[in-house]
């Protein structure tokens, strides 16, 4: 796995910021600094990409830590960020072992390696990513350079951080690859390799005897695999998309039987595409269809009411909007996407057609130039975000949901360089 694809991983909420209620139920205790802060991987142009935090004002946008301090301006590349237990896990590079598990309270002091857990050569990497709170414990997949990429936890000590269980025992160092870790009904799910039926949908209750294939989707032949990703809780079921070869990509759901997990839309109609979420007791994400491109979708559940909600890219025929990174704030449902006229900028939807416009074009430098916004998060009501205006670079940007309010928070690498890697 490459160390950038590594870097920009979203298995939580958003890439490279994250929420965290310092004080009180939000995050636990135990956590240092103000009652809301965002956590992300900035670059300041001195210490290279390193981690960060912010409160929402520019005087309080400060580095944690600089991870990796080997030379100047090197990166540690933290991404990743998940709260358990009022202390924030990453993946981070010291420049010394790897892209390795990391924790940090918000203090320089209290920022530490958890464990090295690729010890196979000097500076090898374990690159854990997919961090999932489960039954008390992190969870996530990483690559020990014994048993390849597979399923571990830790209880954020060196000694409680061991693989759960080698999925893919077809060869040495294999790896399963297991991804799209979410927490239903009691058990963990996600997509695994086991070297026999392909990437398949998978369970754990956290022990090796317990971790099952929930069903082989795609049994056209041998480890073949349906690819299965997008897994969202809804309406007392496990949503997700899944292609099985006969039928085409389409939209699934699971109660954790193999009998119970079915498509539920109609074969060939159209394709979803990666992340989903719920919003006001609907469904959205993006779908391909042949007439419209990439556009965002909704659905109830059910076939007769999953369809397109609007087709934002009309610039040509089936141009796509590739609507993207969703995350609810202040009763609508706010994504990234590309109109073919302004270019990729910041989107919200209230659910209807009408009601699905662009809240600013923030790079107005040219026709279609774009700003890009990523990683957006929530913080103490106001939604936060990386943008690039064309003249900054990408940094921290933050919306109340208006044109007039959509603002730069500060710019952390003065310039054009970017703040941050959105």
């Amino acid at each position: 796995m490459s160390r950038s694809a590594n870097r920009l991983t979203s298995i939580a909420c958003f890439a490279m910021l994250l929420t965290l209620a310092a004080c009180g139920g939000g995050g636990g205790g135990g956590a240092v600094g103000p009652v809301d802060v965002l956590y992300f991987d900035g670059n300041d142009g001195v210490h290279g990409e390193e981690l960060w935090k912010t409160d929402g004002t520019a005087a309080g946008t400060v580095m944690v830590k600089d991870i990796n301090a080997t030379a100047a301006g090197a990166n540690s590349f933290p991404s990743a960020f998940t709260v358990m237990n009022g202390l924030v896990y990453f993946q981070s590079d010291d420049g010394i072992h790897g892209a390795e598990l990391w924790k940090t309270d918000g203090t320089a002091a209290g920022t530490v390696m958890v464990k090295d857990i690729n010890t196979s050569s000097p500076s090898a990497s374990s690159f854990p990513n997919g961090f999932t709170v489960f039954n008390g414990a992190l969870y996530f997949a990483a690559d020990d350079g014994v048993n390849g990429r597979e399923l571990w936890k830790t209880d954020g000590t060196s000694a409680g951080t061991v693989m759960v269980v080698d999925i893919n025992t077809s060869s040495p160092s294999a790896g399963s690859s297991p991804n799209g870790f979410t927490v239903f009904n009691g058990a963990l799910y996600f997509a695994a390799n086991d070297g026999v039926n392909g990437k398949e949908l998978w369970k754990t209750d956290g022990s090796a005897a317990g971790t099952v294939m929930v069903k082989d989707i795609n049994t056209t032949g041998a480890n073949e695999g349906s690819s299965p990703e997008g897994f969202t809780v809804f309406n007392g079921a496990l949503y997700f998309v899944a292609d099985d070869r006969l039928t085409g990509p389409g939209l699934w759901k699971t109660d954790g039987t193999e009998a119970g997990t079915v498509m539920v839309t109609t074969p060939g109609t159209f394709s979803p595409i990666g992340h989903m979420i719920v919003f006001n007791n609907a469904l959205y994400f993006a779908a391909l269809d042949s007439v419209h491109g990439t556009e965002l979708w909704k659905s109830d559940g059910t076939d007769a009411a999953t369809g397109r909600l609007k087709d934002i890219n009309t610039s040509s025929p089936s141009a796509s909007s590739f609507p993207e990174g969703f995350a609810v704030f202040n009763g609508a449902l706010y994504f990234s996407a590309d109109d073919g006229v302004n270019g990729t900028e910041l989107w919200k939807t209230d659910g209807t057609s009408a009601g699905t416009v662009m809240v600013k074009d923030i790079n107005g430098t040219a026709a279609g130039a774009g700003s890009n916004p990523a990683s957006l998060a929530v913080l103490d009501g106001v939604l936060y975000f990386a943008a690039n205006d064309g003249v900054n670079g990408s940094e921290l940007w933050k919306t109340d949901g208006t044109e007039a309010g959509t603002v730069r928070v500060t710019d952390l690498c003065p310039g054009a360089c970017d703040g941050i890697d959105g």
